[in-house]
């Protein structure tokens, strides 16, 4: 299918990819901590006949330069953009911290039909960087709403990581220390899952090194089908932190942090979850086609 990219300047940084056809369906496409916009996702979606959508969410002008109480008002924002431009049905489709925003936005905002969480988080974690007054401590949350800040679980500070000899480290340990330590903390940082009226679709491997992602996406599933909405879970046991989706270059290595699973099982996992992917977002129901 043939596409159109545009790339955005105000009031965020981004890019919008649309279907030449048009399209009715928008996907507002969050990458993960890194602040990446996520260019090559937003095409192969919109190749699949959807206007893709995806952001700076922090680190741009006018932002916090850290994942440091940022308003949910940013990505209800940026539906009403998709919505400026002809989509009726909205998905949005995150990855780690934006899965978290992902799943917080359509906690807080109706007009979300469908979350594709990849890496979810079941709770609230504090900020990741620097908030607008440059410093990261003490911890804060990560999200604010209508201008209050959500709940949070802050992190475990005495943790200390054990790091291999090529000086990269796994940190889901600290997440996992941190559960421990703040254990009170939880029930209120809870994203609250089971009040979203948008279909939700989580996506998670096993051998996640930055947070134990398949266990959140576990306890997220727990909820929703406890309050009978709907929930599908994609999974393999040996995939890491970062799927990859068919037609997606593999994902870079880092020189900081241990992502888990390998690129083989990260897009066999990405390749499984795929077509769940473009199905719950065209919102057709029932199971995938075999």
């Amino acid at each position: 299918m043939e596409v159109t990219e545009r790339e955005l300047t105000n009031p965020w940084e981004g890019v919008l990819v649309t279907p030449t056809c048009g399209s009715d369906i928008g996907v507002l496409v969050l990458g993960g901590s890194s602040g990446r916009i996520e260019h090559e996702r937003t095409r192969i979606l919109a190749r699949q006949g959807m206007t893709a959508l995806s952001i700076r969410w922090f680190g741009g002008p006018g932002q916090p330069p850290g994942i440091c109480e940022i308003p949910l008002e940013t990505f209800t924002e940026a539906i009403g953009l998709l919505q400026t431009h002809g989509a009726r049905r909205i998905g949005i489709l995150g990855v780690s911290k934006g899965a978290e925003a992902a799943l917080l936005t359509a906690v807080h905002e109706p007009r979300v039909d469908v979350v594709v969480a990849l890496s979810p988080t079941s709770r609230v974690w504090c900020n990741v960087g620097p908030g607008r007054d440059g410093r990261e401590r003490p911890y804060r949350a990560s999200w604010a709403w209508q201008g209050q800040p959500l709940p949070f679980v802050p992190m475990d500070d005495a943790w200390a990581p054990a790091e291999p000899g090529n000086g990269q480290v796994s940190v889901r340990g600290w997440y996992e220390q941190s559960e421990l330590t703040f254990a009170g903390l939880l029930p209120a940082a809870e994203i609250a899952v089971e009040k979203v009226r948008a279909d939700l679709l989580l996506v998670a491997g096993g051998d996640d090194a930055m947070w134990p992602s398949l266990r959140f996406a576990g306890q997220l599933a727990e909820r929703r089908r406890s309050a009978g909405a709907s929930v599908h879970v994609i999974s393999r046991e040996d995939a890491g932190h970062r799927p990859r989706f068919p037609g997606e270059s593999p994902a870079q290595a880092s020189r900081r942090f241990l992502y888990g699973g390998t690129p083989q099982a990260d897009a066999l996992l990405g390749a499984a979850a795929w077509p769940h992917v473009v199905h719950a977002l065209h919102g057709h129901n029932g199971p995938v086609a075999r």
